[in-house]
């Protein structure tokens, strides 16, 4: 409840104990503290909104819709006032387009949030990096007030860009992170979630349309494709993509990958098959190599048939970048 006489905000609560026969429960009233960030928002949603007056002439009001919970917490009482948020934008389906003249591809990572501005022709327009290195370790209250603080700065600089649609990644289809430890695994993802939910919540109340998209090899593409030729982070590079992909754009390798490919990586590997040992060539693990490399080989000779993924993986997989000239992998 909010009381417009003396600016504040309350909850009340029947009292049964106190009820006489025939007649309501008394209510209890306690005064509650709300955060100033939240403040207008919380007083739409309990004053309701004036829609007529009836025939007595006294307002009509229509509320919204919302459930409060009393929780007890270290010997103090916390209310949650759960309530559904009136969106403008929406979610986009995989395969609908995208109209705004301007999109913005976002990277989430666990302490960075980068984000690159993309025209509607796939150019480049500029990007930025939001950094959030404190949701590595701290308690999940504060957590999502980062989570909450870093989202809501991003969205503050895309209205004053006139972005008019986002992409982010579909974690869904996201591969494995690099690790062997399931606990960090999970963990990392857990946050990472987070961060993408915000992002798509927040996104839609001001009237971002948002699409998520397949983030297959986005980083390897950025770190070898636009890194260089904008001066670019590999987060930020990979926003680039993600944007693109948003767009419907395909990533072809250019020319001069394609025959980093066909000559140094195809040498690569063919010397790496004839350096095997026979013992290794016949046992389990050395059979399953040369089958990937053979495989690997197919591909490059065949990459005209091949979808470009196949080729950006090998690219991953058989080359590294050092001040952005590409370097064989050892091994």
């Amino acid at each position: 409840m909010y009381d417009d006489h003396t600016y504040e905000c309350y909850v009340e609560i029947a009292n049964p104990l106190g009820q006489q026969e025939g007649k309501h429960a008394p209510r209890l009233r306690f005064p509650v503290s709300v955060p100033e960030k939240y403040e207008a928002e919380i007083i739409d949603v309990v004053m309701g909104e004036q829609v007529g007056v009836n025939s007595k002439g006294k307002p009509i009001f229509e509320y919204q819709p919302y459930t409060v919970e009393i929780k007890r917490k270290n010997g103090e009482y916390y209310i949650h006032l759960i309530y559904e948020e009136e969106v403008y934008g929406r979610e986009l389906a995989y395969d609908e387009p995208i109209q705004a003249e301007r999109i913005a591809g976002i990277d989430i990572h666990i302490d960075r949030i980068a984000v690159s501005i993309v025209s509607k022709q796939g150019n480049f327009i500029k990007s930025k990096v939001f950094y959030c290195h404190k949701l590595e370790y701290v308690r999940a209250n504060k957590r999502n007030n980062i989570i909450g603080e870093t989202v809501r700065d991003v969205y503050d600089w895309l209205l004053q860009e006139n972005v008019g649609a986002v992409a982010i990644e579909n974690i869904q289809l996201r591969q494995q992170h690099d690790t062997d430890k399931r606990f960090n695994r999970l963990t990392h993802h857990f946050k990472k979630k987070k961060l993408t939910e915000t992002i798509l919540r927040r996104g839609l109340r001001p009237g971002f349309c948002i699409k998520k998209v397949n983030p297959a090899y986005t980083s390897v593409i950025g770190r070898f494709k636009y890194m260089k030729k904008y001066g670019l982070s590999v987060h930020e590079s990979a926003a680039f993509v993600i944007g693109r992909r948003g767009l419907g754009y395909r990533e072809q390798l250019p020319k001069e990958l394609i025959h980093i490919i066909k000559t140094k990586v195809k040498r690569h590997l063919i010397a790496v098959l004839g350096s095997m040992e026979e013992s290794y060539k016949q046992s389990k693990s050395g059979k399953k190599q040369r089958q990937y490399i053979a495989m690997m080989l197919y591909k490059i000779e065949n990459f005209k048939q091949e979808h470009e993924w196949s080729l950006w993986n090998i690219l991953h997989k058989c080359c590294w970048l050092n001040q952005y000239q590409i370097q064989l992998k050892e091994g």
